[in-house]
């Protein structure tokens, strides 16, 4: 047994507990090294972590069985401040006060529920040791702004306390330049334009952001770099503000949604494609496995020093991918290859 299995945890019915609620018997029942709350027991069973006799059930109301024997996987506690974790890190610079560096996609910057592990913040206590303690909280030291997991590119931390809070002061008065390069389905038919439309929570969905007449004051500057007819449009961003989701849902708005965005991305349709190639290479479209948005330049000036700096990566490899797989698209039309 290794220190992330989970404590199994057994009890048998009595004949007078038969009838009540599972998630009620295991909190007035289970001895625990730990005290279990109903609340926590609940969880732990829709998850499904409570068998009775061998048969995995997910229902916290579910009756008690007379006899019968209930095993519950109790996974181990974690530690409640992250822990330096050996993850590499795209170094782009840095210095005693801050730390600039390319994150991938896939990453997420900070522990939270369903992520306690393996995020960026994890791999910079373990770059930095020592130096990031306390700065700018516990639970996030050093993270100043954030990616979205899904979105790669150039992303900052404060290395100590002077940087930490003038970096916090630049983002709140948006004294940065954040530009953005994204995938967006089809055909922008103006060069460039501005969103300026408040965010906020969805009253329809509440993990989503919408634009909401009572929201946060957003605004995104947008130019279109390069048109690829009749799919997709490759677009500059430049944010006013940093709002959560923000070019996603502004882009959406405009009615181009970000290519390969679950939550916001309205892919287009077969029927809006003009003959059989053009809907072969939407369907390779609509398979791009996360949204195609990178965080390609970030220019500030130094938060002690006051040096200008300014930072900037490449596309990566699979949005680089997705366009020549578009390209291609657009070949095998022009060849009339239908």
């Amino acid at each position: 047994m290794t220190s992330d299995d989970p404590e199994i945890l057994t009890i048998t019915a009595d004949p007078e507990d038969a009838g009540a609620r599972i998630d009620r018997f295991l909190a007035g029942n289970l001895e625990a090294p730990t005290p279990l709350s109903r609340t926590r027991l609940k969880a732990l069973i829709q998850e499904g972590a409570l068998s009775e006799d061998g048969r995995v059930i997910s229902d916290p109301s579910q009756s008690v069985r007379a006899d019968a024997t209930y095993s519950l996987a109790v996974p181990p506690v974690r530690e409640a401040v992250p822990q330096g974790q050996d993850i590499p890190l795209d170094i782009l610079f840095e210095d005693p006060h801050l730390i600039v560096i390319n994150k991938p996609s896939g990453m997420v910057v900070h522990p939270a529920p369903g992520q306690p592990d393996g995020t960026l913040v994890n791999a910079l206590i373990a770059h930095c040791g020592d130096s990031l303690t306390g700065i700018g909280g516990v639970m996030r030291p050093g993270i100043v702004h954030r990616l979205d997991k899904d979105t790669s590119g150039v992303m900052l931390a404060a290395k100590s306390d002077a940087a930490h809070q003038r970096l916090t002061e630049m983002f709140a008065a948006h004294d940065l330049d954040r530009r953005y390069t994204a995938l967006t389905w089809g055909m922008i038919p103006e060069k460039e334009g501005r969103i300026e439309a408040a965010l906020g929570r969805s009253n329809r969905d509440r993990k989503k952001q919408a634009v909401v007449a009572n929201g946060r004051h957003a605004a995104t500057n947008w130019t279109v770099i390069r048109q690829l007819p009749p799919f997709a449009s490759i677009v500059e961003c430049r944010l006013e503000t940093g709002r959560t989701h923000q070019i996603r849902v502004h882009m959406a708005h405009l009615g181009h949604g970000v290519i390969g965005d679950p939550m916001y991305g309205r892919a287009m349709r077969s029927g809006q494609m003009p003959d059989n190639a053009a809907r072969d290479c939407l369907a390779q479209m609509r398979a791009f496995g996360r949204q195609a948005l990178h965080a390609a330049v970030l220019g500030f000036a130094h938060p002690v020093t006051g040096e200008a700096l300014e930072f900037t990566t490449p596309m990566p490899d699979d949005m680089a991918g997705l366009i020549t797989t578009i390209e291609a698209g657009i070949a095998r039309r022009a060849r009339g290859d239908y």
